[in-house]
């Protein structure tokens, strides 16, 4: 009896070549640095095991890159979004396609998705809403994020006052009363 192919397939399964081949054949469509085989339906669980192949597994897929795993963001960022906890002493190797930010975070704002960690939904959010990058793409991706974890306004401006401490809380909290605004107005959230 034949098995049947990893969901998700890179370099260290086939030659980078035969994968490549293979998708000009039709066989395998690209996940990021990965293949999946066409009879496949892509999922955040595919997602995930794309990064998981390529990514040391002690880094959480944050911002950008937990966007796309979670289905917010169609297309992978083209520089991956990783962070590392502050208590895990990572090494972090140079990659161009990667950056690391050391966090404290906590385990109940992680959840494994094909293998990898991922930031939750609520703690994307934060995460976008605290960023000094923040333009007309995030804030459809906030807004996906907010629709795909059952998110309200109400919550996360909870979760971010709870918050002591917490570099770039007042930006988060304007842009969230925009956002508020905004989607009743259909207004903007930038800056």
């Amino acid at each position: 009896m034949a098995s049947r192919l990893s969901p998700v397939l890179s370099a260290l399964d086939l030659p980078r070549e035969e994968l490549q081949a293979a998708r000009l054949d039709g066989e395998v469509f690209a996940i990021d640095d990965c293949f999946s085989p066409v009879d496949e339906f892509e999922q955040g669980s595919h997602r995930g095991m794309s990064l998981a192949a390529t990514t040391p597994r002690r880094f959480i897929a944050e911002r950008r890159s937990a966007a796309w795993i979670h289905g917010a963001r169609l297309d992978p960022p083209v520089v991956h979004q990783l962070c590392v906890s502050l208590s895990a002493r990572a090494h972090v190797p140079w990659n161009p396609r990667v950056t690391v930010r050391e966090v404290v975070i906590s385990d109940d704002e992680t959840l494994l998705v094909g293998g990898f960690a991922v930031t939750t939904p609520l703690r994307t959010v934060i995460d976008y809403l605290r960023s000094s990058e923040f333009g007309a793409r995030d804030t459809e991706e906030v807004l996906a994020l907010m629709r795909l974890g059952a998110l309200d306004p109400s919550s996360c401006r909870e979760h971010l006052e709870g918050r002591r401490n917490l570099p770039g809380k007042q930006r988060a909290l304007r842009r969230l009363d925009r956002l508020c605004a905004g989607s009743e107005e259909g207004g903007s959230l930038r800056n």
